[in-house]
């Protein structure tokens, strides 16, 4: 093939690792050096996830938990431009400043709906097991580049704001991946089949309405738990999507996963535990509550599980 993920995993870590250089190197840093360990370990997962030795990958997972725990990633000093500078460059610009954050999905979309059959001297142009990953991966190097003709900006300057941005956010930023990940070793350590013997002994099987009831509640339930509907996902779908809505009443598993992912993200909405959607944007906004934004969601994230309960029942068989 000839733009596979790996490649895409190499500039992500390649792009990270250099954010943990700058990072080092921030005097204005108090904890730069445990900083600068936080993200350089977490450029390595990228760069040599593939290759290090599972043992040793929890090890350095394990110490970015430790890093984290006792509050050593800090926020460093950046040369950021000033109001001014920013409302005289946006006025410039006007819509146009739009066009890179709208390239990303469109992009991606092409990639994924276009250009998954493509081949060039007969070898896949994109990885055809990641598709839409890949596709997503291109998208976001295409929409950096138009970023920074559209602004003129050179240099590592792109970078300097990535880093700016994931100081703001913090830790939390690597939830998605931790995430997804716990979900995945819940799943290999048989959590969904526990699942599933609870949902047999708990609700009438032989009832379709339940059983829809059961997972897509089940999967905000989950995801509230586990912060994150990547993780909740293979084990509510190994426990109740696959063996009881798909094999034993015939559901379409398309339509489980993707309005099963739906109904978790309603649960997504109302957690702390998904600290990088819920409690990040309350401080970066300054909010005097820091679960002012689970607060304003809930209402429509329970009319959203609502909706994808019936819209499972009605689709899926």
């Amino acid at each position: 093939m000839m733009i596979s993920l790996d490649y895409i995993y190499y500039i992500a870590g390649i792009f990270v690792a250099i954010i943990a250089l700058l990072t080092f190197n921030d005097k204005g840093n108090p904890k730069r050096f445990l900083t600068g360990t936080f993200w350089g370990l977490y450029g390595i997962s990228f760069l040599f996830g593939a290759t290090i030795n599972p043992m040793y990958m929890g090890i350095l997972v394990i110490v970015m938990a430790i890093i984290a725990g006792f509050g050593g990633v800090c926020m460093g000093k950046h040369d950021e431009p000033t109001h001014e500078k920013r409302l005289t460059q946006s006025d410039k610009l006007g819509n146009w400043l739009f066009i890179p954050a709208l390239l990303i999905p469109i992009i991606t979309v092409i990639g994924t709906m276009g250009l998954k059959d493509v081949k060039i001297a007969g070898l896949a142009l994109l990885d055809k097991g990641n598709v839409t990953l890949v596709s997503l991966g291109v998208a976001c190097v295409i929409a950096l580049v138009a970023a920074m003709m559209l602004t003129k900006e050179t240099g590592i300057r792109p970078i300097k704001e990535s880093r700016r941005l994931l100081d703001a956010i913090g830790w939390a930023a690597v939830l998605p991946q931790m995430l997804a990940t716990l979900g995945a070793l819940f799943a290999a350590a048989g959590v969904g089949q526990v699942v599933a013997n609870l949902v047999s002994t708990a609700i009438p099987v032989d009832n379709r309405f339940m059983v829809v009831f059961a997972y897509t509640v089940g999967m905000a339930l989950f995801t509230m738990i586990m912060g994150n509907a990547f993780a909740a996902f293979p084990v509510m779908t190994a426990g109740v999507g696959l063996p009881l809505i798909v094999k034993l009443h015939g559901g379409d598993p398309a339509i489980v996963a993707a309005i099963g992912m739906f109904s978790g993200y309603c649960g997504t909405l109302m957690t702390p535990m998904a600290a990088n959607y819920n409690i990040v944007p309350a401080a970066l906004l300054d909010l005097p509550d820091k679960n002012a934004v689970i607060k304003a969601q809930v209402p429509t994230a329970l009319l959203l599980l609502i909706v994808n309960v019936f819209l499972m029942y009605f689709l899926v068989f």
